[in-house]
């Protein structure tokens, strides 16, 4: 495990990158323009092995059982290469999101192009866009690390979330999410 902070390189008000990506729960091709229409849409880089994301998986299933009348898109993504950590093939995936219970989209970027697109550079990695899909937030889930005694609340990224719900600009003090590196093909 390497320890890898958010770069944050995606700057604030660029546009979500256009992804097309199966779900590996339903089977079927989720877009970036499935979301189109809702107050906003959170991307979250994650997989199953990584402890950093062991430790918040139960907050980012409340998170989306939480919002999920809500016009808010959410769609996971593990970007990881599953030849080189099998945990996290589609079939792992499928097995974090039915045992979790995710009401969200779990998508499988095997080319690793999408975490390409947003840069993103561990797990978990959150990205918050607007209603035009304009980026409002890239941070951490809360302060709670593995070993820190912090409760898991995700009161950073919920607080970006109910800002964009109500039409209210969201916070400039963004922390980086830290967790994992993602594992690159080599």
């Amino acid at each position: 495990m390497a320890l890898t902070e958010s770069t944050m390189a995606m700057e604030i008000g660029a546009e979500a990158p256009d992804f097309a990506l199966v779900d590996v729960v339903t089977g079927k091709l989720v877009r970036r323009d499935s979301f189109r229409g809702k107050q906003g849409l959170l991307v979250m880089f994650i997989c199953t092995h990584c402890p950093y994301v062991k430790h918040v998986e139960k907050g980012l299933a409340a998170l989306g059982k939480d919002y999920a009348g809500k016009p808010l898109g959410i769609a996971a993504i593990s970007s990881n290469d599953a030849a080189t950590y099998p945990d996290d093939s589609p079939a792992g995936l499928t097995q974090q999101a039915q045992t979790l219970g995710f009401v969200f989209p779990y998508l499988y970027d095997e080319s690793q192009a999408v975490a390409r697109a947003y840069q993103a550079a561990c797990t978990p990695d959150f990205f918050l866009f607007d209603r035009d899909f304009k980026l409002v937030y890239r941070g951490q889930f809360d302060s709670s690390r593995p070993g820190n005694g912090v409760p898991v609340t995700g009161e950073d990224l919920r607080a970006a979330i109910d800002a964009v719900l109500a039409g209210k600009p969201v916070t400039k003090d963004q922390r980086p999410s830290i967790g994992c590196n993602i594992k690159w093909k080599q």
